[in-house]
C-alpha cells in the first residue's frame, strides 16, 4: 500500500483502532505476523530412456504442480506414478499435495518403422549407381548378407527377392545406408536377378570384381571396417553352395575375391584340428553362424552344405579365420555331416559337449569374448523331414568347451512366455530358424522373429516375439511382440515411435547395430511376403 495524500485522505476518518488494524494487514506495525503457510516437497525422477523436468517443486499445501515427462528418440513413456498425478499428452499434473511425495516417469523402447513401404513384395529403386536419395530403396528381400563398417553406415548385399524389375530370384545388388541422412545407395552388382559373379584374380581388388548372385552368405567386418563374405547359395542349380572368400573396401569401393573356389559345391579341407593352414577352406555352405573375436579373427559354425568328402548336409563343424595370415583352422565339431548334439549337463560344460548339426542358427558374443548360439534347423534324411531346436549354447574360446546352458535338448519344442517384461528361469523361445538377433551395450542377446515348420511342412509358425536374454541372470525375457505366430506388422506413423509398433512375424530379415548402438532391421520373409521396410529400435 502507498502510504501517499491520497491514502491518508482515506485514513483519516477512521476511527484509531480501525486505523491500526488496516496498517497491520499491510504489514505496518509491530505486534502481530503473518499466518504461516504450510509448503511440501515434490521431487521428480526418470528412468532409463527419457526425461522429466522440472526435478522438483515447492507446492503449498492443497495445491498442484506439473511437470514436463519427454522421451527419447526410440521411446515412449510407459507410465509416470506419484503424488496422485494424472497424465495428459507429456504433461503429468500431480493431485493436491498435503505431503512430501515424489514423481516418477518410466519409458520403454519401442520400434520405429523408418522408412520402405508397408506393403510387401516391392521391386527396387535403384536410382543411379554410387547416389543417394531419398526414394532409393533395395528391393523386397530376406537372407541377405549384413554388415556395418567403421563409420556406422549400413551395408547390404543380395539375398533372394526382387530387383529393379523382372521375377524373383537371388540378387548380388551392393546397397550403403547412412543413418544419419536417412538414404540408401546403390554401390554396385546388378539391379536384375541371377547375375554371375566376376571373379578376376585371386588377391587382386579390381572395380569389375564382384560375387555372383546368392543368398545366406556369411559375413564379418573386420578392425579397418572392411566387409567380407563367404559362400552363400546360388539357387539356379539345387544345393548349389559357394566356398568362395571375398572381401570388400567400402574405401576404394573394390571387391577381392580372396580365397576358396570359384566353382560350387566344394568339399572341405579341414587339415589337422586346431592347426592353422593356407590349403584348408571349410566346404561350401549357406547360413553358418558368424562371429568376431576380440583379436579380430573370424569364426563360423555349422550351416547348410559340403563336408570332407563331399557329401551334402547339415554341418556341425567350428571354424576360425585370420585376416592377419589369410589362413583358416579347423577348431572343432565333425568333418560329416547330419552330427547329432552332445549335451551332457546343462549348465557344465565339457570338451565332448558339441551342438548337433544345423542352419539358419543365431549368434552373439557377450562382453566377455565369449561366443553363444541360439536355435537353428536340421534335416532327417531318412523321415526326409525338418526338425527345429530352441537350444542355447556358450562357447568358451579360451577353454574351447560348449555349454548347454538353456532349452531343450529335444528338437521342435515350444516355447514359455511368462509374463511380459518379467525374467524367469522357465522362460524360452520355441524351437526357430532364423530370427534378427543383435548385442545391446549391456552384453545382453536379443532375438526377435523366426520361422518353424513341422516335419514335412503342411504346417508352419512366423514369429512376431521379442526376446532378450540376460548372460548374467541366465533368464530370458519376452519383451514385446506377440506371442501368437503369424501376428501382422503393425507401422503405426512413419518415423515415430509407439508402443503399439511391431516388426509382425517374419524370418531371415537383415540386421545392424549402428555407431550408436540403435539396432537395424530391414526386410526378411513373412506368410506369403517378401518385405523391403526398414526399422530402428534404440539403444538399449
Amino acid at each position: 500500500m502507498r502510504h501517499g495524500p491520497e491514502t491518508l485522505k482515506v485514513l483519516r476518518p477512521l476511527a484509531p483502532c480501525a486505523a491500526i488494524i488496516l496498517l497491520t494487514a499491510c504489514g505496518g506495525g509491530s505486534s502481530g505476523s503473518s499466518p504461516s503457510v504450510t509448503s511440501y516437497a515434490v521431487n521428480a525422477s526418470a528412468g532409463a530412456g527419457g526425461t522429466i523436468s522440472p526435478a522438483g517443486a515447492t507446492v503449498n499445501a492443497g495445491g498442484t504442480t506439473s511437470f514436463t515427462v519427454t522421451p527419447k528418440s526410440g521411446y515412449v513413456v510407459s507410465g509416470v506414478t506419484g503424488c496422485g498425478g494424472t497424465l495428459a499428452g507429456n504433461s503429468y499434473t500431480t493431485g493436491a499435495i498435503n505431503a512430501n511425495c515424489a514423481v516418477t516417469a518410466s519409458f520403454a523402447a519401442a520400434f520405429t518403422w523408418v522408412s520402405g513401404p508397408n506393403t510387401g513384395n516391392g521391386t527396387g529403386i535403384y536410382g543411379t549407381q554410387g547416389a543417394a536419395a531419398a526414394t532409393n530403396v533395395p528391393g523386397s528381400r530376406d537372407k541377405a548378407g549384413a554388415w556395418t563398417d567403421g563409420s556406422g553406415h549400413l551395408w547390404l548385399f543380395g539375398g533372394e527377392g526382387y530387383a529393379a524389375t523382372g521375377p524373383f530370384g537371388d540378387l548380388n545388388d551392393l546397397w550403403e545406408y547412412s543413418p544419419s541422412s536417412g538414404e540408401w545407395t546403390w554401390m554396385g552388382g546388378s539391379s536384375g536377378v541371377n547375375a554371375a559373379g566376376v571373379y578376376g584374380s585371386q588377391g587382386v581388388a579390381d572395380a569389375a570384381n564382384v560375387p555372383g548372385a546368392r543368398f545366406g552368405p556369411n559375413t564379418w567386418t573386420d578392425a579397418q571396417g572392411n566387409l567380407w563374405l563367404f559362400g552363400g547359395w546360388y539357387n539356379l542349380i539345387p544345393n548349389n553352395h559357394m566356398n568362395d572368400l571375398w572381401k570388400y573396401s567400402p574405401a576404394s569401393g573394390e571387391w577381392t575375391w580372396v580365397g576358396g573356389s570359384s566353382t560350387p559345391n566344394q568339399p572341405g579341407v579341414y587339415g589337422v584340428r586346431g592347426v592353422a593352414a593356407a590349403a584348408n577352406v571349410p566346404g561350401g555352405r549357406t547360413a553358418s553362424a558368424t562371429w568376431t573375436d576380440a583379436a579380430g579373427n573370424f569364426w563360423m559354425f555349422g550351416g547348410e552344405g559340403y563336408d570332407s568328402a563331399g557329401t551334402y548336409g547339415w554341418l556341425n563343424d567350428l571354424w576360425e579365420y585370420s585376416p592377419a595370415s589369410g589362413e583358416w583352422m579347423w577348431v572343432g565339431g565333425a568333418d560329416t555331416t547330419q552330427v547329432a548334439g552332445v549335451y551332457g549337463t546343462q549348465g557344465v560344460p565339457a570338451t565332448a559337449n558339441i551342438p548337433g548339426a544345423r542352419a539358419y542358427e543365431t549368434a552373439w558374443t557377450d562382453s566377455a569374448g565369449n561366443a553363444w548360439l541360439f536355435g537353428g534347423v536340421g534335416y532327417d534324411y531318412t523321415t526326409s523331414s525338418y526338425f527345429y531346436f530352441n537350444d542355447l549354447w556358450e562357447y568358451s574360446p579360451s577353454s574351447g568347451e560348449w555349454t548347454w546352458v538353456s532349452g531343450s535338448s529335444a528338437v521342435n519344442a515350444t516355447g514359455v512366455y511368462g509374463t511380459q517384461g518379467v525374467s524367469a528361469a522357465a522362460n524360452v523361445p520355441g524351437a526357430r530358424a532364423g530370427p534378427a538377433t543383435w548385442r545391446d551395450a549391456s552384453g545382453n542377446l536379443w532375438l526377435a522373429g523366426g520361422y518353424w515348420q513341422n516335419g514335412n511342412g503342411s504346417s508352419y509358425s512366423f514369429f512376431g516375439d521379442l526376446w532378450e536374454y540376460s548372460p548374467s541372470s541366465r533368464q530370458w525375457t519376452w519383451v514385446g511382440g506377440s506371442s501368437t505366430p503369424g501376428a501382422p506388422a503393425v507401422y503405426g506413423t512413419q518415423g515415430v515411435a509407439a508402443a503399439a509398433n511391431a516388426l509382425g512375424a517374419r524370418v531371415t530379415p537383415a540386421t545392424w547395430v549402428d555407431g550408436s548402438g540403435s539396432v537395424w532391421v530391414f526386410g526378411g520373409d513373412g506368410p506369403g511376403v517378401e518385405f523391403n521396410d526398414l526399422w530402428k529400435y534404440p539403444v538399449q
